[in-house]
C-alpha cells in the first residue's frame, strides 16, 4: 500500500491525479473503521492532515465557506451562530474523540446515507455547493442537490478532492433531530434537518438514513411555503395551527423510500420522520415567533 503524504493543496492534487485510487483521509474517522474490519483496502492512502488550508474557515457576502477538515467540535464552538443547523447536527456526532477528528468532507467523500452532516447541508437550502478541485479540471462547484447519486456514491470524478463546503448564513432558526439506538456515539435510525429562510420565504429540509441517498422533502417544503405565503405568516410569525404541522409531518414521512435493516424497520423510520418533522417546525416556528415579536 502506497501511503502519500502532501504538504500543500496543489501536491495533493497532483498525488490525486497520479494516483486516482487513492483514498484520502483527514479525521479517518470512517476509513479506519472500513480498514480495521477489512471492508476497505486501497492501494494507496492520501494522507490530508498537513494541508491547513483544509481546517480554515471564512465568511465572506453572507456564505461560510468551510475547509473540508474542519472539525466537528469548532464548528460547534464557532459556527453555531452562523450554521446553527449544522452545530446541532455536529453535537450528535459520535464521541468527543470523534467530534475532534471528524469533518464535514469526510462526511460527504463517503456519502452515506446516514451521515449526521447531509440533512443539516440539504435544509440550509439550494445554495450550498461543495468545492471539488482536480489538477486536470481545476475547481469545480457542486450544488449540494447534485451531490448524491447513490449509496455512498457521490458525484465527484477520481481524480478529484473536496476542498470545501460554501453555506449561506441562516437568516432563520434552523434545528437537527436523530433517532438512534442510543444517545450517543450511533449510527442515525434515522435524521430529519430544517431550517426557515424568511430572506426568501422558504423552508429546507433534509432526510437521512432513511433512502438510498440523503434528500429533501420536495412536496413537504413546497406545502409549507405555500401556507407560510398565503396566510402572510412570515410577517404576523402567527400559529401555524394543528392541522398544517400534521399535514407537513405527513408529506415528509411520504418522502422517505426506507428499507428494514439491523437498527430499525422502514416503517419505523417512516413513522420517527412524520413526529421528527413536526417537532422541529414547532420548535423553529416558535423560535421565529419570538423574534417576530420581539422585533415589533
Amino acid at each position: 500500500m502506497e501511503f502519500l503524504r502532501p504538504t500543500s493543496w496543489d501536491e495533493a492534487l497532483a498525488a490525486k491525479a497520479e494516483y486516482p485510487s487513492a483514498l484520502p483521509i483527514s479525521g479517518g474517522t470512517d476509513v479506519m473503521v472500513e480498514m480495521n474490519f477489512d471492508v476497505h483496502r486501497p492501494s494507496a492512502i492520501l494522507d490530508l492532515n498537513r494541508i491547513t488550508e483544509l481546517t480554515d474557515w471564512s465568511i465572506t457576502d453572507g456564505v461560510v465557506r468551510l475547509g473540508a477538515s474542519v472539525p466537528y467540535t469548532r464548528i460547534i464552538n464557532e459556527l453555531s451562530g452562523p450554521l446553527p443547523g449544522l452545530a446541532l447536527a455536529a453535537h450528535t456526532v459520535g464521541s468527543p474523540q470523534i467530534r475532534n477528528r471528524g469533518g464535514v468532507g469526510g462526511n460527504l467523500g463517503g456519502a452515506s446515507p446516514a451521515g449526521d452532516a447531509h440533512p443539516a447541508l440539504l435544509a440550509a437550502g439550494r445554495d450550498v455547493f461543495v468545492e471539488v478541485a482536480s489538477q486536470a479540471r481545476g475547481i469545480r462547484m457542486i450544488a449540494i442537490d447534485d451531490f448524491y447519486v447513490g449509496v455512498k456514491r457521490n458525484s465527484m470524478e477520481q481524480d478529484e478532492l473536496i476542498r470545501a463546503v460554501h453555506i449561506p448564513v441562516a437568516d432563520g432558526p434552523q434545528q437537527f433531530s436523530k433517532i438512534g439506538t442510543r444517545n450517543a456515539m450511533v449510527i442515525a435510525v434515522c435524521a430529519f434537518g430544517f431550517a426557515l429562510h424568511p430572506k426568501n420565504g422558504t423552508v429546507g429540509t433534509g432526510i437521512g438514513s432513511a433512502a438510498p441517498t440523503p434528500r429533501r422533502a420536495v412536496a413537504a417544503e413546497e406545502y409549507l411555503q405555500g401556507v407560510l405565503a398565503e396566510r402572510g405568516l412570515w410577517e404576523s410569525g402567527a400559529l401555524l395551527g394543528a392541522e398544517v404541522i400534521q399535514k407537513f409531518g405527513e408529506l415528509v414521512r411520504a418522502a422517505a423510500s426506507p428499507i428494514d435493516d439491523v437498527r430499525g424497520t422502514a416503517e419505523y423510520r417512516r413513522h420517527s420522520l412524520a413526529v421528527m418533522a413536526r417537532r422541529t417546525l414547532t420548535w423553529t416556528w416558535n423560535d421565529y415567533s419570538k423574534q417576530i415579536r420581539s422585533a415589533a
